[in-house]
């Protein structure tokens, strides 16, 4: 079962009945279950995603009956002005059923609607005499508003309101108390208004076990005897402050707990307190100061459960004799808050008041501020070092980073949002649930802006009942489902010493497997002795129909390496929750192919990790969803072209306009092909072309090093073919919403879409197969195509996209009975993108025209087929006066600042494309009289007769004196081969001189696979250098990145 929202107890909605004894719940359904089962009516004010009513409205769809024998209503309202006012009509309508006054009426809001409630709640304060009992549950939640804003915990807000409006305030410290504060805010209703706030962001929303919850009848039995037991004479003559004590006692007696409106933890004899409000801030506080009171620190923690009334006698009585400093955690707003000395919290407002009025405090202790944002997340360790600075100690002292005891287990889940097995944590979750003997907690984070949306999920299972609301800092297990995450987190962070970590890594083998992982990931799995275990899906053996296939390796892998030979117990409870033992049993043999350990080599841990490049240590909440993808486009409109005319012809009316291709988001140009010329013999295998555009009026300007975009057009043949096999009609217009600005729509024909716009041969992605599935009436085509876009169709895809080259034209014709409409072509087919190529030319040389130097891709598909690469294709075949679109992309290319510094260029084929313009550029100031630094040109191809691509320039350039030094590589004109570092190693005296001592700068353009060789001369020359200069020992590769930092080594290779 997939699960509904994750502020539910495992992803589920439970039956209202079913909550009762010993169950898996959240904190935040604990609250709507009281509200539901006590209220006449519900006024939820949730936003989208944060599901503060989510169990409530499924209860009220279901029709179940709260105590009072009918159906809550529950009433969805939206967050704005006048929010509220709805309520407020309700309860004193001229129809409202008067028999129904003394039941409490309930909201369910975040604290950031409180703003918006705020008139109609002062209202309601002012009416309170003659209205229904109110309790508002309030989820201190809210967005920053930084430019990284995220989700927040905000009690600031509730404080302000309850002190404002004169509301009673009630704080819920963790998930166990949840049930039992809301039915303590709803009894306090009855004397004054009352706010119940609770931490919406992490104890709200954390599955977990809560032995003592009370049933629908219990709630209503336990609601009847406190409300008894406290007499009229009571309430006519107790003063606010007593009413709210007695009701508290009066429920201590009917539950048999021992709350208190405030209440002390740590040492008997404390030198410093800290005082808290909040969930996490106290539950932390309370458990910290009982931890270092053992170890012999004089430190204390008041917890403040009932804020308003504030009892000052209570809390005075707490203060114990001795103590020197009361440090109180307040919230404020924002860090700016934090900064500004005359803005305090209202915490800290209300004790120092306290104090400084308490008679019976002798020794009065220095009151301490200590202000946090609404951002601050809280840990053990940051709360043991608030009280390590009360005391006055530094931070030597060893860190707490967790309470919990050597048998609670520790998982953490670290997943993208589309990843294949997404849902085998919440499986895992469930099916380690069903262990009676065992407590599971479940918490999951999303953070929306992390590789289109990623989530981390923390499972911890103990023996013992919970109570940790914060990260995992030591899991013993790690899961991590795609390998991208380990370049944006720091996952090995939170996995303690010789912990496990699982990565899902499909289609590699053992050798690559070093290449895929990021440098810091692997030296601290090596330091930290980690284990290291792979996943690979598409190496299973299993029918790719296998529903959730990747999923289900996952989970039987996990519980094989985190259970060892309890593997066969936890694949019978996962079958119970997930799938059934059958394929589980089938998936478990089956890892032997997908599941291997990998043995960390020891020099992992002498990588080099540059210390600036830290990464994050945990995701950001800024969501509780994942984030959808689904882009709603308005679709394309087939029309008649007597309807586009009127939109030329009467462009006010129409809202038109006129735009060179209006479909590109870069600004555009057009030039005009002034020459196009082959520079290879027309008997050689390779074309490699010299083409020049004439730049007439066009404004184009471009710098040194910069490329030209080509927004290259499909061939005229091959779309007319496609056109006729589809069924199209090349001039009937299409109109289609822009890309850019869907208000925006855009008028071509067909012809001009398959032309221009639509990557109609270009190559398919994963989703288009699963797009395209969609239009499938063959059922046999259908699954093939959700093969292909699967996880179980990984080494087919790689075949089609890699060996075949297959086209969407290709797939389209394959699948016939996936016959999208054109508008649903449009959509699902990718749009062309520009071919980006080096500019072979100096404008300042060349004012008027670009030149650029390409090679033709053609290749034969496995079945014979003539193949072509779209822009090279179009672009050979252009004569002079063609007319092309083309725009400027900036590069990393630049000439050094002096023109006295060297450039030594290093370019194989076509790779020579800027260093023409750089120099023709030093030939150019040369000519001027200035003084140029040395020019070392390395080149090189397959044969000099052949592929000497520019040489006459060259040449003449070397016989001017512009370039020093030509270093030409032609691989296959001897026997041995001669490649471009084994020329620059014949000439390391010249490097050394013109790199290393004249601060020259280095180039190398073209593909990747020198990089290492031509690198390693470069780290040579250093170390030759170093030697002749009398360094006995020089990390070159450290020098080597030091000059890439200065721009002195410069990479542009594909």
């Amino acid at each position: 079962m997939a699960p509904q929202s994750k502020s539910l107890p495992l992803g589920q909605t439970p039956q209202l009945s079913s909550v009762a004894g010993p169950t898996y719940v959240t904190g935040q359904t604990l609250v709507q279950q009281v509200t539901y089962s006590l209220s006449d009516k519900i006024f939820s004010y949730s936003p989208e995603t944060f599901d503060l009513d989510v169990a409530a409205k499924a209860w009220s769809d279901a029709q179940e009956s709260n105590v009072n024998g009918y159906t809550t209503g529950v009433q969805s309202m939206q967050i704005r002005n006048g929010a509220g006012s709805i309520a407020l009509g309700y309860m004193f309508s001229k129809d409202f059923d008067l028999k129904k006054r003394h039941i409490p009426q309930g909201l369910l809001a975040p604290s950031s609607a409180l703003r918006f409630l705020r008139p109609v709640l002062d209202q309601l304060s002012l009416l309170y005499s003659v209205s229904n009992p109110f309790v508002a549950h309030v989820a201190a939640l809210d967005y920053d508003g930084d430019k990284n804003g995220g989700l927040v915990t905000d009690y600031a807000s509730a404080l302000s309101t309850a002190e404002d409006l004169g509301f009673g305030l009630v704080s819920t410290q963790s998930a166990h108390e949840a049930q039992h504060m809301s039915l303590l805010a709803t009894l306090l209703a009855h004397d004054l208004p009352t706010l119940h706030v609770y931490d919406g962001l992490r104890i709200g929303r954390d599955t977990t076990r809560v032995i003592d919850v009370l049933d629908r009848a219990g709630l209503g039995n336990a609601y009847q005897s406190v409300m008894k037991s406290i007499s009229d004479e009571d309430r006519k003559h107790l003063s606010i402050e007593g009413k709210a004590l007695r009701t508290l006692r009066a429920l201590n007696e009917e539950l048999g707990t021992d709350y208190k409106p405030f209440e002390y933890h740590g040492h008997e004899q404390p030198e410093a307190v800290l005082v808290t409000f909040g969930s996490v801030e106290s539950s932390l506080a309370a458990q910290v100061a009982t931890a270092l009171a053992k170890s012999g620190n004089r430190v204390g923690a008041i917890n403040v459960r009932l804020y308003r009334p504030f009892a000052e006698e209570q809390f005075l009585k707490l203060i114990p004799n001795g103590i020197r400093t009361l440090g109180v955690l307040g919230q404020v707003a924002d860090a700016q808050a934090v900064q500004e000395a005359g803005v305090h919290s209202q915490l800290f407002e209300d004790v120092l008041a306290t104090i400084a009025y308490g008679a019976s405090i002798h020794n009065t202790p220095e009151v301490r501020e200590l202000k946090y944002a609404r951002a601050e997340a809280w840990t053990p360790s940051s709360i043991a070092s608030t009280f390590q600075m009360l005391l006055g100690k530094g931070g030597d002292e060893q860190p707490i980073t967790t309470f919990l005891e050597e048998s609670v287990q520790q998982y953490t889940f670290w997943t993208v949002d589309d990843a294949p097995s997404a849902s085998a944590a919440a499986h895992l979750a469930e099916a380690l649930a069903k262990d009676s003997a065992q407590n599971v907690t479940v918490h999951t984070t999303h953070d929306n802006l992390v590789q289109g949306g990623a989530h981390r999920t923390d499972i911890r299972k103990s023996p013992k009942s919970l109570d940790a609301a914060y990260p995992i800092a030591a899991a013993d297990t790690a899961v991590v489902t795609d390998v991208k995450l380990l370049e944006k987190i720091n996952v090995v962070k939170s996995i303690k010493s010789g912990g496990k970590i699982i990565l899902v890594l499909p289609g590699v083998k053992d050798e690559d497997v070093e290449k895929k992982l990021p440098a810091a990931f692997k030296k601290a799995v090596a330091e930290d002795h980690i284990s290291l275990y792979l996943i690979d899906p598409a190496s299973t053996a299993l029918s790719t129909e296998t529903p959730d296939l990747e999923s289900l390796i996952l989970e039987t892998a996990f519980l094989r390496v985190v259970l060892g030979k309890a593997e066969e117990v936890g694949l019978q409870k996962l079958a119970a929750s997930n799938s059934d033992i059958k394929t589980l049993e089938q998936v478990a043999a089956d890892l032997d192919k997908t599941l291997r350990q990998i043995v960390v080599p020891e020099d992992w841990t002498e990588l080099e990790v540059d210390a600036k490049e830290s990464l994050p240590e945990d995701l950001r909440p800024n969501s509780f969803s994942t984030f959808d993808k689904t882009e709603e486009e308005p679709p394309s409109k087939l029309r008649s072209w007597q309807k586009a005319a009127k939109g030329f012809l009467f462009k006010e009316a129409y809202n038109t306009s006129n735009s060179l291709r209006p479909d590109l988001p870069t600004k555009t140009f057009t030039v005009h092909v002034k020459e196009n010329r082959r520079l290879t013999p027309a008997t050689y295998d390779r074309n490699i072309f010299h083409i020049e555009f004439d730049l007439g009026t066009s404004g184009l300007k471009y710098d040194i090093g910069e490329a030209l975009g080509i927004h290259a057009e499909n061939d005229h043949d091959h779309v007319m073919d496609f056109i006729k096999w589809y069924g199209l009609n090349p001039e009937d217009v299409v109109e289609v919403s822009s890309r850019e600005d869907p208000a925006v729509f855009e008028n071509r024909t067909i012809y001009q879409a398959l032309k221009q716009n639509v990557d109609i041969f270009g190559r398919p992605p994963k989703k288009f197969y699963e797009a395209l599935a969609d239009f499938a009436t063959d059922e046999n085509e259908k699954k093939n195509l959700l093969t292909l876009a699967g996880p179980e169709g990984y080494k087919e895809f790689q075949r089609r996209a890699e060996v075949d080259t297959v086209t969407y034209a290709d797939v389209l014709l394959e699948f016939p009975s996936a016959h999208p409409s054109f508008h649903d072509l449009v959509r699902i087919v990718s749009p062309m993108k520009r071919r980006e190529y080096s500019i072979a030319s100096c404008q300042a040389v060349t004012p008027n025209s670009v030149a650029l130097m390409i090679v033709a891709v053609n290749w034969v598909d496995p079945k014979g087929r003539d193949r072509f690469g779209q822009a090279t294709k179009y672009l050979s075949a252009l004569k002079p006066g063609a007319p092309v679109t083309v725009s400027v992309k900036p590069s990393v290319m630049k000439l050094p600042p002096k023109s006295t510094q060297p450039i030594i260029m290093a370019g194989l084929g076509t790779g020579l494309a800027p260093f023409r313009a750089f120099v023709q550029h030093r030939a150019m100031e040369k000519a001027q009289g200035k003084e140029i630094g040395s020019v070392l040109l390395y080149m090189g191809s397959r044969h000099q007769r052949e592929e000497y691509c520019y040489g006459e320039e060259w040449e003449a350039y070397q016989a001017a004196g512009v370039i020093t030094l030509l270093g030409r590589a032609f691989s296959r004109d001897q026997p041995q081969k001669i490649y471009i570092q084994d020329r620059m190693r014949q000439t390391m005296d010249d490097i050394v001189k013109a790199y290393i001592k004249e601060d020259g700068a280095f180039y190398l353009c073209g593909p990747t696979w020198p990089v290492p060789d031509v690198t390693n001369v470069l780290e040579e020359a250093i170390a030759q250098d170093a030697r002749d200069n009398g360094v006995k020992k020089v990390d070159t590769a450290r020098e080597i990145m030091k000059l890439k930092d200065a721009g002195r080594y410069v990479l542009e290779v594909y």
